[in-house]
């Protein structure tokens, strides 16, 4: 994807500001993050000419139920097509049970992750005091210096956050704090301080609720995502964030509605953690069941060439048409198709299809896949 300049972004951020709608866009337009993501083809003019550029812009908004659902199935089936790929391409022989150890690690990264964004945030409202206490140990402090308003530090959603029983617990295990950049802190501070969004907020004395929320969620959308600053440093530190991302910042969001509602040591409930499991495994001991299904539609095809990723997200479908009964096909095929666009080539998504659908028909046909009426739990 190629990265936008200042000019072209702000052209690109003045037209999509049309919609009546919030957004939050980074400027090398290499993140896609909150709630939904917008494909936008987007033209610019260069000096070489006029350049297309491929966008995903998310537009922003808090969830409407209070509940939320922690890691998607969706990411799940990336975590295990990861893990798998990993054993496939590692040269070593499989030991009892380091599949699952690899999967549980990449599960465990995610919950890292959105720890420390959250401790981020945090730490980023509490340097109002830092700000504060700094300024007045000048030599020769003004009154502006005298006078810093620290209203943030005493945040109402900060205090409850920092409360939380989960939340300490996962400080205590995950030590987020062993991976704080002050310096960055800082910096994004004394931009939040001159946003007209932050003197609005310190204007009042009121801790209303919802003000309260609204000025941590500006931080976050407005202040931390769009910082290049910022992004590179979670680039950086964390490996799975361009896969978790939008993921994340849709927790996020939905955290900052209702802290107390979330549990930082259970990411991943148990049902969905024996599904994670269980498609790993069965990938791994009905290799053979797969693959006798997958040759004999890929035709002119070298199985031995199509890509590794391709035939990893053939064989997880084909695992959940047989041995996941609640999951309906079609739901099957959407995902891996997604999946296999945002992860393999370009031409994995038709593929996919194609040899999946196949498979289902035949499976159907000959009676062997028994599927059942459920309650939709892929979400």
């Amino acid at each position: 994807m190629k990265k936008l300049n200042d000019w072209q972004a702000k052209w690109i951020v003045d037209s999509l500001n049309q919609a009546d709608r919030p957004f939050s866009c980074s400027k090398h337009a290499n993140l896609a993050f909150g709630l939904r993501k917008l494909p936008i083809s987007a033209r610019a003019n260069s000096k070489s000419g006029t350049e297309s550029y491929e966008l995903k812009i998310t537009y922003l908004r808090p969830l409407k139920n209070s509940s939320f659902q922690m890691i998607s199935r969706r990411n799940i089936r990336v975590k295990v097509m990861q893990t798998l790929y990993s054993l496939q391409t590692q040269e070593q022989e499989l030991r009892p049970g380091e599949a699952v150890k690899i999967l549980k690690d990449h599960f465990d990264e995610t919950r890292q992750l959105f720890v420390y964004l959250v401790y981020f945030l945090t730490e980023l409202a509490l340097y109002a005091e830092t700000d504060s206490r700094l300024r007045l140990s000048k030599h020769l402090p003004s009154d502006q210096d005298r006078n810093v308003n620290i209203k943030l530090a005493g945040n109402e959603l900060i205090r409850k956050i920092l409360e939380e029983p989960s939340y300490q617990k996962a400080l205590e295990s995950d030590k987020p704090q062993l991976l704080k950049n002050t310096e960055l802190i800082k910096k994004l501070y004394q931009q939040l301080a001159e946003t007209d969004s932050y003197k609005n907020y310190i204007l009042h004395a009121s801790r209303d609720r919802k003000p309260e929320k609204e000025i941590l969620q500006f931080i976050y959308t407005d202040l931390m995502l769009p910082n290049e600053m910022f992004e590179a440093h979670i680039e950086e530190t964390f490996t799975n964030w361009d896969d978790d991302s939008e993921m994340i910042n849709q927790l996020l969001l939905a955290f900052l509605n209702k802290p107390q509602s979330f549990n930082f040591q259970e990411m991943l409930s148990g049902e969905k953690w024996e599904f994670a499991k269980g498609l790993l495994e069965s990938v791994i001991e009905k290799r053979e069941v797969t693959m006798e299904l997958i040759k004999p539609k890929l035709k002119n095809w070298d199985a031995e060439r199509i890509a590794v990723l391709d035939m990893i997200l053939m064989e997880m479908g084909i695992c959940e048409f047989l041995y996941f009964e609640t999951i309906p096909p079609k739901v099957t095929i959407n995902e891996y198709i997604d999946i296999a666009k945002e992860y393999s080539t370009l031409q994995s998504g038709q593929f996919i299809n194609g040899i999946l659908d196949n498979i289902h028909k035949d499976l159907v046909q000959e009676q062997k896949m028994v599927k059942v009426n459920f309650k939709d739990m892929d979400r």
